[in-house]
């Protein structure tokens, strides 16, 4: 196989920083319509600067871009910084960061006490590049060898079951949340929704057996698709059979669309759910939130549930929060934005 990749950058002269390192990556294997190449990383930890009020200081990636194809993924726009504006190249031009255990020793130096680092927040850690590539695994050994630290992973695969001995060798010492993602229990939905992720029930499965581990595990089912998955029936679902498997704490939030991300997922809608497209290009028009109602609304809903099924947490650090008032008439179909 050609060592060189399959796509045309801009001449390389014109190209620099993140766009330079892509340009010079080599093709390391193909398979699914996805290539994978190396990028020859300078940092691993990224300061998280972000208008969402979000819950970590610093964030990992180990790869850019990501297989799972999940039609609503906000972080497209990330594989822009390499000059690759087709937003289905996140998905297919997969690039696997190199020396990050090294990267991440010096630079676990710069997190001062109660600075949480959050890893998985744009690409899955366990995608299936980590079968071959064990980039993540690397990264958590080397979370092995420090004490002291506050880590929360996140992912919709069940490969992270893989690591168990080495997430219990990382929660000894350091503070571990683990963030198993599941947006809905309908399998057929789930497939045209994240077509190469895992099935929800394996999800569940990763959740009951990290919980049985004695890992901090819970469930995020966001992103909450109006008019798709958020029908109280259908996150009452979620959020009792994450209860069932051991899941600690429970939150959503509703969809974040950018125009990269709008550019894949509504073309999608268009094919799926052609009643809702009109909606969303409204909704959406200029604008990547919906209005604070929304979301507030479906945060009452899962604290009900969470209540519900006694799971005390929206996430791992925090208590019952203001939001968690039960909702009320909820009992029919959530209305569309």
């Amino acid at each position: 196989m050609s060592s060189l990749p399959l796509f045309a950058f801009p001449e390389k002269s014109q190209l620099v920083g993140i766009a330079r390192l892509a340009s010079q990556g080599e093709s390391l294997r193909e398979g699914h319509n996805v290539e994978y190449f190396t990028l020859p990383a300078k940092s691993l930890l990224n300061r998280c600067v972000s208008n969402r009020n979000l819950p970590f200081t610093w964030t990992i990636n180990p790869y850019r871009g990501c297989e799972f194809a999940c039609k609503y993924c906000y972080a497209r726009y990330t594989h822009e910084f390499m000059e690759m504006r087709d937003g289905a190249e996140f998905e297919q031009k997969i690039y696997v960061k190199q020396h990050t255990a090294d990267l991440l020793r010096r630079e676990l130096r710069r997190v001062k006490p109660g600075e949480p680092i959050a890893l998985g927040t744009a690409t899955d850690p366990y995608q299936p590049a980590e079968r071959r590539y064990e980039v993540t695994r690397g990264i958590l050994e080397e979370f092995a060898r420090h004490r002291g630290f506050e880590l929360g992973i996140v992912t919709k695969s069940n490969l992270i079951v893989r690591d168990l001995d080495l997430l219990r060798e990382v929660a000894r010492d350091n503070t571990l949340s683990i963030h198993i993602t599941i947006t809905t229990l309908n399998v057929e939905l789930a497939r045209i929704l994240e077509p190469r992720a895992p099935r929800p029930d394996l999800r569940l499965d990763a959740v009951r057996q990290l919980s049985e581990a004695g890992i901090s595990v819970g469930v995020s089912c966001s992103p909450v698709l109006p008019g798709i998955t958020d029908p109280p029936a259908d996150l009452e679902a979620v959020v009792r059979a994450a209860a069932a498997a051991g899941a600690r704490h429970i939150f959503a939030g509703p969809l974040f669309l950018k125009p990269c991300s709008a550019a894949v997922f509504l073309p999608f809608l268009e094919q799926h759910f052609p009643h809702l497209v009109g909606n969303y290009r409204q909704r959406y028009h200029d604008r990547s939130f919906l209005p604070p109602s929304y979301g507030k609304r479906i945060a009452q809903l899962i604290a009900s549930f969470r209540l519900k099924y006694g799971v005390s947490r929206a996430d791992p650090r925090g208590q019952m929060r203001s939001d968690t008032r039960p909702a009320h008439a909820f009992d029919e179909q959530l209305p569309l934005f």
